[in-house]
């Protein structure tokens, strides 16, 4: 169960289907470049720390 309110927000928040802009396909380039050079960040490590479990992703996808 989420129990911290932005974490439960951004877990129920619904999908974006607008198209990206420029600045974010810039963005999405340029982490992509970082990552050709650094290590990334585990899935279950970025979820620990927003306070959400993968079943909870699931749970979630489930209900839409």
């Amino acid at each position: 169960m989420i129990t911290d309110p932005v974490a439960r927000a951004v877990a129920h928040a619904p999908v974006d289907e607008e198209p990206l802009t420029a600045e974010e396909i810039k963005a999405l380039d340029e982490s992509r470049e970082w990552l050709k050079h650094n290590e990334g960040i585990p899935h279950n490590q970025v979820l620990a720390e927003l306070g959400i479990t993968q079943e909870d992703i699931d749970r979630y996808n489930k209900q839409r």
